[in-house]
Formats: C-alpha cells, structure tokens, sequence
C-alpha cells in the first residue's frame, strides 16, 4: 500500500500525522500539490510538484494510485475516481470513502453544487477541530494495522 495525498489543500497538522504515521509504518507517502512542499527528511515522503491549473494535482494522483492504495482528499470527484481504480480513500476528518459509499457521496456532492450554482447559499463545512484530527489519526492507524497484519 502506498499513501498519496491531495496536498494543496490538506491541513497541516493531518500532513504532520501523515509524517510520522510513514515513518513508524515504514509505508510510502506521496504528497502531491501545485506549489513546492517542504517534508521531513525521510526515505519514505516524497513530495510532488505539479504544474498550477485545475485539477493538475487530482488528475497526477487518479493516474499514480491503484487498487490497495489509500488516498487523503476531501476532492469527492477524485475519491470516485481512484475508489473505482480499487484504492481507498480517507478524508482529512476521518471518513472512509469507498466503494460502498462513493455513490451516495458523489451524488450529495453533485446536489450541493447544483444548489450554489443556482443561487442557493449552502453554508460552508463545518471548522477543522481536533475531533476531526483525532478521528482521521485513529482511523489511519486502524489501516495502517489492517495493512501490516494482511
């Protein structure tokens, strides 16, 4: 398994948790973003940079990841891109998305959108809190043991 992350718009400290998670796991983690990113020294991070434009970074990791990978986006489209490639997703507050929630994702995500491009104002997410931290660093280490006992 082989970790690659949205990184543009990853909060810092799920990056921080994704570092130290590598490094204890002995996994490798790609972090994939159009601006230059500084990662601790490991021979398991790498970072990626890619061209600025839409979707550049999203369009790198659906053709990088494969069945058995695990994928940090909160991108709904690009979940349902590498989730049909076989690989799993987490988002950076702990949610699991794969093949048996994709769809219903996908679909809430489509409705939303339609909602604010005709007018309609649907609020923002909620704010980043250390549930959500908590959550995401609990549901990675529960992978991450899942992968080493497999």
């Amino acid at each position: 398994m082989k970790i690659w992350v949205d990184a543009d718009a990853c909060p810092a400290v799920i990056k921080d948790i994704l570092y130290r998670a590598a490094n204890r796991a002995q996994v490798e983690l790609t972090l994939i973003a159009n601006q230059m990113l500084r990662t601790p020294p490991s021979p398991w991070i790498r970072a990626l940079q890619v061209p600025s434009g839409f979707d550049v970074a999203d369009r790198r990791i659906a053709q990088e990841a494969v069945a058995g990978d695990l994928v940090i986006t909160a991108d709904v489209p690009l979940a349902a891109l590498v989730v049909a490639k076989g690989a799993r997703v987490l988002d950076p507050r702990g949610d699991l998305l794969d093949a048996s929630n994709i769809e219903e994702r996908l679909s809430m995500r489509n409705f939303m959108e339609g909602l604010r491009s005709s007018g309609v104002d649907t609020g923002g997410p909620a704010a980043f809190s250390a549930a959500d931290r908590q959550a995401f660093a609990n549901r990675l280490d529960g992978l991450l043991a899942t992968r080493s006992q497999g």
